[in-house]
């Protein structure tokens, strides 16, 4: 986007909650309600088949390890199998349900967003908690099983991004998963991350736990056990992968029993997270460590001079620092039965097996007629570069969905860097695009095209078609990747153009959830299809990085629980401007909410927005409102600026209720929306009646 000189224009100076429903009958026997697709409301609900079921496999499935064993009154753990499955796709729901005093087996479809956000939703005892497949999510908040809480199943689900910004957050105790006093809980199959403190708190004597088959990474504080004078805690911690986690990992604390095996601890060369330590027996723990593969880390295993460490058959490649055994532990075999995997199978074991499955929560008994899925099943391309996959680019894979496909296809992309430019056609919609890694940054797409750059037919590109990923077709979904258009504006001086998207996005519906977009000038475009045609765009938990209009265009588009990252330019110099939309004047713009606007940037140095009258158009109204956003002091003073003859003051700039070094009060050259005005520019006001949900 470029600006476009010229004189001055002048011109004039909620949502309802989705229903739990039944998914299919316990053992026991319910009503059971069904649709084609196995989801339903009640303005859907058909007649209930009066045939008693079998609960599925899932739904009936016990822990193993210390979560196994028999104590404190209570025999193994199964958490909610005894009671009725409800499927859940609101907060709402999943709290009704989670804090009953009744069991249930609580399926999780879809994206759940917390509110507010670190939010721990305290669980109940007998309950089991599972994600449909892979789209069960928590993001935002989490869970907290409280003094007495026993025979919970937390399972298959992804938690993730409560992170505010801070590495070593002192302030907000956001877990994934805290327990204070509970016992018989069994974690498994979870995607664990970006938390802004720990994915994992077992805590006050907290005992009679399992940890198996997660996935944990991003995360700084990951995985504590103890903290308290007691020794009573007793847990098994295995086939666990721990990705880009700095500490705690797990750090165990006066442990009466800690038994680790067959985990994969992975510290990757070249990411900015740098393990500090790996497993740790402090106190008066007394742990097994067997059959564990570790990867690059620092002290990989520590212990304290009171605490015992017993070794077996673990590797340690690329490690450095403490590696520690001794004193004596005890036979995990004399509590429970268990058969230990090859040292040197973990790492791909792992890889392929930890984290949520899609065999998990989709499938339901329906008396003697076969089973329905509780979501529909996409359709499942691969890429990888190494030629494992069914396609080695992003873009192949992309031509291969069928000419307006009727339902979603995900387009699983392998960890690795992908130079290509990537378009989604508007005669294919319903495509994901999701890295398969255990981070964001292990799946990139790249390119570096720029506005300027000559095409190989002739003229240039423009900034619309420098794009690295073009997105023209309705209901996309990103997930789990880095999109990156890293055009070298200083080894480019001499080209006139230096606008560098990185992703275009130019249709309705478009869920970007967990990613990365990199860039400079013009990063994200967030257009439409046509000046008339609504265009609505909601990216959450993701980060955006870049320096001049770095977030622009026509589209109604929300940016919420993310990170905006300000960049220096080119000659090191710090100016720039975050947002420059386009709006048209019967539409919302740009909403930034509950997110984080920082970067290695001087002081009072950006401006969070300027009007885009594209093509000198006096009819667009620009909108963006920032709202309930911490700004660092790299904001100026006077946040809005005029483009190209046109004044922000005739268009729609708004704060409200921001904090941090960078927030202000109210003026006139830094309006605020009342509450009255707020009321109005909320999150679901801009996505006018679209649930965005992972799928």
């Amino acid at each position: 986007m470029s600006e476009q000189p010229g004189k001055a224009r002048h011109r004039r100076n909620r949502k309802a909650l989705a229903v739990a429903v039944p998914l299919a009958l316990t053992a026991a026997g319910t009503m059971a309600y069904g649709t084609d697709l196995g989801l339903l409301g009640e303005d859907a609900q058909r007649t209930a088949s009066a045939a008693t079921t079998a609960a599925p496999a899932w739904a009936t499935a016990t822990a193993d390890g210390f979560a196994s064993v028999n104590s404190l009154g209570q025999n193994g753990t199964y958490g909610g199998r005894d009671g009725q499955i409800v499927t859940v796709k609101t907060q709402a729901d999943l709290e009704k349900y989670a804090t009953a005093t009744q069991p249930y087996v609580i399926v999780v479809a879809g994206t759940i967003n917390m509110n507010p956000v670190g939010k721990e939703i305290k669980v109940q005892s007998d309950k089991t908690i599972v994600g449909a497949g892979t789209t069960g999510q928590i993001v935002g908040g989490g869970f907290f099983l409280g003094q007495g809480v026993h025979n919970v199943v937390i399972r298959n689900l992804t938690i993730r991004d409560s992170y505010q910004g801070v590495w070593n957050d002192k302030d907000h105790d956001f877990d994934a998963i805290q327990m204070d006093g509970a016992h018989h809980i069994w974690i498994d199959h979870n995607d664990l991350r970006h938390m802004a403190d720990g994915l994992i708190d077992v805590r006050k004597d907290s005992t009679n736990v399992t940890v198996s088959w997660n996935k944990l990474s991003d995360n700084n504080k990951t995985f504590g056990i103890g903290w308290t004078e007691n020794v009573k805690t007793d847990i098994t911690v295995h086939h666990n992968w721990f990705r880009e986690t700095e500490q705690r990992n797990p750090s165990t604390d006066n442990a009466a029993h800690a038994h680790l095996y067959n985990n994969f601890l992975e510290d990757v060369a070249g990411t900015t997270i740098k393990s500090s330590y790996g497993n740790y027996s402090r106190g008066r723990t007394r742990m097994v460590l067997e059959n564990s593969y570790f990867q690059g880390m620092n002290n990989p295993v520590t212990k304290d001079s009171t605490a015992a460490v017993v070794q077996k058959g673990n590797t340690f490649v690329g490690t450095s620092g403490r590696n520690e055994s001794g004193g004596t532990a005890f036979d995990p075999k004399s509590y429970y039965g268990y058969t230990l995997d090859r040292t040197a199978d973990v790492p791909a074991l792992l890889r392929s097996g930890a984290g949520p499955r899609g065999s998990i929560g989709t499938t339901g008994t329906t008396g003697t007629t076969g089973t329905t899925a509780a979501t529909k099943a996409a359709t499942t391309l691969t890429v990888a570069k190494d030629g494992s996959g069914q396609y080695s680019t992003v873009q192949a894979a992309v031509n291969a969905v069928p000419a307006n496909n009727p339902s979603r296809v995900v387009i699983a992309v392998k960890p690795g860097t992908y130079r290509e430019t990537v378009k989604v056609p508007a005669n294919k919609p319903h495509v994901t695009i999701q890295g398969t890694g255990g981070s964001r940054k292990d799946t990139v797409i790249v390119y570096n095209n720029a506005a300027g750059t000559p095409k190989p037919g002739g003229g240039t590109y423009g900034t619309g078609g420098s794009a690295t990923v073009a997105v023209e077709a309705d209901d996309f979904q990103a997930r789990n990747l880095t999109i990156t258009n890293d055009f070298d504006e200083k080894a480019n001086q001499n080209l006139s153009g230096h606008q560098a998207v990185a992703l275009r996005t130019a249709s309705d519906k478009v869920f970007l959830d967990g990613i990365i977009v990199n860039g400079d000038q013009d990063t994200l475009l967030l257009d439409t299809a046509a000046k008339d045609r609504l265009g609505r765009v909601y990216m959450t938990n993701s980060y955006v990085v870049g320096n001049v209009d770095f977030i622009f265009g026509r589209a109604t588009a929300v940016i919420d629980r993310s990170v905006i990252t300000l960049k220096k330019r080119w000659n090191g110099t710090s100016a720039g401007y975050v947002t420059a939309p386009s709006t048209a004047a019967d539409r919302k713009g740009i909403l930034i909410a509950n997110s984080t606007v920082n970067g290695d940037v001087s002081d009072r140095s950006f401006y969070l927005g300027r009007p885009w009258h594209a093509g000198g158009d006096a009819s667009l109204d620009p909108q963006t409102t920032v709202r309930n956003t911490s700004l660092s002091a790299a904001i100026r003073t006077a946040p809005w600026t005029d483009m190209s003859g046109f004044s922000w003051k005739d268009d729609r700039f708004a704060e409200y209720r921001n904090t941090g070094a960078g927030a202000g009060s109210a003026g006139s050259d830094r309006p605020h929306l009342t509450d009255a005005q707020a009321a109005g520019q909320e999150v679901a006001d801009w996505l006018a009646g679209w649930t965005p949900t992972a799928s």
